[in-house]
C-alpha cells in the first residue's frame, strides 16, 4: 500500500506540473472570441454550480475583454498560437525522445534516487518558466528551453513508477492494481488545474512556480520513503527469471515453504538481505535487446495509436464542445473545459475495468483489441447523437472515453510491467523502465501526431476528425493481431505458442 500511494502521488504531482502551459495560455494570448466570465461562473463554479451553461456573448463584453487583455510577448503578436503551439510540440518532442533514455538509466540506476533527482530537476525547470514572468523576459528562446528541458526531466516518471510498481506486485493481480492505480493521470490533471487557476490571479509566473514547488516536494517524499526494490527492505524478488517460468505448477505450501526459505536466508545473511539495494544485485538490459523481447514492438506501435487517439480528445475536446450544438444551445469556453473532465472519468472506469478483465481471462492482447474495436463505434456514434441533449452528450462521452483510455493504461502499465519481466530475460536481469520507455516513448510519438493533423483537419470539418480517430483506433486494434490469434490458441488448448503478454503461462503449464 505505502508503495501504491507513494507512486501515486509522485506521478500525479508529474501530471499537476504539465497543467499550467494549458491554464495560462490564454492570459500570454488573449482571444478576443473568448467569452468573458460571467458573475455566476464565478460564485458557482462547477461541478458546485451547472455543468452547461448557455454561451452568451456581449459585445461590450468583449471589447472590454480584449482591450484589458494585452497578454505576454512574445506570445501576444498575430503569432502568438503558433508560438504556443512550438512550446507544446517542443515539450512533447523531448519527452518522447527522453523517454528512451530515461528508461535505460532506470534499470541501471538505483530507482529511487533516480526518480527524486527526476521530480526536482522537472519541478525546477517548471518554476524558471515562470520566473520568466518575475524577470520580465521576453525572448521566446528562455520559454522554449525551460518546456525542452522540462520534458527531459519528466520523461524521468512513467518509467520509473511503473518499474517500482512492477518490482512489488506479481502478473495475477497486476492489471486490477495497476488500472486502478492509473488514476494518478486524472488527479494529477485536476490538482494541477486548481493550484494554477488558484494563484493566477497574483501573475501567471505563479501558475508554474507553484506546480513546480510542489513536484519538488514530491520528490523529496520518493527520497526519504520510497523503497524501490522488495530486496532493500528484506523481501525475495518477486520478478526473478531464473528458470522458474518453466517448472511445474507449485502447491501453495510449496510456495509458502520456498517463501519461508528465502526470508529465512536473508535474515542469516550479511545485512539482514538488503546487503545492498536491488538496482546493485541485477543487470539492465540495452535498447536492442528490450525490443527484441516478444511483444514490445507490437505493443509500442498499438500505444502510437492508441495515444494518438486518446491525446486528440485531451487537447481538441473542449474546443469541439465549445463549437458543436448541445440540445440546440452552444456551452461556454469554461463549461466546455469543464466537460471534457467526464471523458477522464470514464476513462479512469475503462482502466480499471480493461485491468480487470485482462488479468480475469488472463488475456491483455486480446482485452486491448477489444476495447480499440469497441472505441469505434463509440466515437462515431458520440459524434452523430452528442448533440440530442446534455445528457446524452455526457453519457456517450463518459462511455468513449472508457473504451478509448482502457487499452491506452492497460499497455502503459501492466502490460509494459509484464514485458519487463518477460521469461526471455535470463538470470536477474532488469527491464522494467526500459521496456515501459520504449512502449510509452513511441506512444508520446503518436500523442505529438495526433493533435498536430487534428488542427489541419478540423479546418475541413470534425467529421474529417473523427474519421482519422477510427483509422487509428482500427490500427491500434490490428497491430495486436498476431497476439490475440497466439492468446486464443492458448484458451483452446494449443500451446505451441505463448502469448507475450502473458510470460507466466509456462508457469501454469
Amino acid at each position: 500500500y505505502a508503495i501504491l500511494l507513494i507512486t501515486f502521488i509522485a506521478y500525479a504531482c508529474y501530471h499537476a506540473s504539465r497543467k499550467p502551459s494549458s491554464i495560462v495560455k490564454s492570459v500570454l494570448h488573449p482571444d478576443s472570441k473568448t467569452r468573458p466570465p460571467q458573475e455566476h461562473d464565478k460564485l458557482f463554479p462547477w461541478p458546485v454550480g451547472k455543468v452547461f451553461v448557455k454561451r452568451e456573448i456581449d459585445v461590450d463584453e468583449v471589447l472590454l475583454h480584449r482591450k484589458s487583455g494585452k497578454g505576454w510577448e512574445p506570445f501576444n503578436g498575430k503569432d502568438g498560437t503558433s508560438r504556443l503551439g512550438e512550446i507544446d510540440v517542443a515539450f512533447l518532442a523531448c519527452y518522447s525522445i527522453g523517454m528512451y533514455v530515461a528508461g535505460h538509466l532506470g534499470d541501471s540506476l538505483d530507482l529511487r534516487l533516480f526518480l527524486t533527482w527526476g521530480m526536482i530537476g522537472s519541478g525546477f525547470f517548471v518554476g524558471l518558466f515562470g520566473m520568466g514572468y518575475f524577470w520580465n523576459i521576453h525572448a521566446f528562446w528562455f520559454f522554449l528551453v525551460m518546456q525542452m528541458a522540462a520534458g527531459l526531466f519528466q520523461a524521468t516518471g512513467w518509467p520509473s513508477v511503473v518499474a517500482v510498481v512492477g518490482n512489488w506486485f506479481g502478473n495475477r493481480k497486476r492489471g486490477l492494481i495497476m488500472g486502478i492505480w492509473n488514476a494518478h493521470t486524472s488527479v494529477g490533471n485536476i490538482c494541477g488545474s486548481l493550484i494554477a487557476a488558484g494563484v493566477l490571479q497574483y501573475g501567471w509566473g505563479w501558475s508554474f512556480i507553484a506546480p513546480g514547488f510542489v513536484m519538488s516536494l514530491g520528490g523529496v517524499l520518493v527520497y526519504l520513503f520510497l523503497a524501490a526494490y522488495p530486496e532493500d527492505v528484506g523481501f525475495p524478488d518477486i520478478n526473478s527469471n531464473s528458470g522458474k517460468f518453466i517448472k511445474r505448477k507449485r502447491s501453495v505450501e510449496e510456495e509458502e515453504e520456498e517463501v519461508d526459505e528465502g526470508l529465512e536466508a536473508d535474515v542469516e545473511g550479511e545485512g539482514g538481505g538488503s546487503s545492498g539495494s536491488g538496482y546493485e544485485n541485477k543487470r539492465s538490459v540495452g535498447l536492442l535487446q528490450a525490443c527484441m523481447i516478444p511483444g514490445v514492438i507490437p505493443f509500442a506501435l498499438c500505444l502510437f495509436f492508441s495515444k494518438l487517439v486518446a491525446y486528440t480528445f485531451l487537447y481538441w475536446l473542449p474546443f469541439y464542445l465549445s463549437q458543436t450544438p448541445i440540445g440546440g444551445e452552444y456551452v461556454s469556453v469554461k463549461t466546455a473545459g469543464n466537460l471534457s473532465t467526464l471523458f477522464d472519468v470514464g476513462g479512469i472506469a475503462g482502466g480499471i475495468l480493461c485491468g480487470y478483465i485482462s488479468d480475469k481471462f488472463r488475456a491483455r492482447a486480446t482485452t486491448a483489441a477489444a476495447f480499440m474495436y469497441a472505441a469505434i463505434p463509440a466515437m462515431l456514434v458520440y459524434h452523430s447523437y452528442g448533440g440530442v441533449s446534455p445528457t446524452v452528450n455526457i453519457l456517450l462521452m463518459m462511455v468513449a472515453g472508457l473504451f478509448v483510455n482502457g487499452p491506452y493504461a492497460l499497455i502503459t502499465t501492466a502490460v509494459s510491467a509484464d514485458l519487463g519481466t518477460h521469461k526471455s530475460l535470463q538470470g536477474d536481469s532488469r527491464a522494467l523502465a526500459t521496456v515501459t520507455a520504449i512502449i510509452d516513448g513511441t506512444g508520446s510519438a503518436g500523442a505529438a501526431l495526433g493533435p498536430l493533423l487534428t488542427g489541419f483537419l478540423s479546418t475541413l470539418g470534425w467529421q474529417a476528425v473523427f474519421y482519422m480517430l477510427v483509422v487509428g483506433a482500427l490500427c491500434a486494434g490490428l497491430l495486436l493481431t498476431r497476439l490475440v490469434i497466439a492468446e486464443i490458441r492458448e484458451k483452446l488448448g494449443y500451446v505451441d505458442e505463448v502469448p507475450a503478454s502473458e510470460p507466466l503461462l509456462n508457469e501454469r503449464r
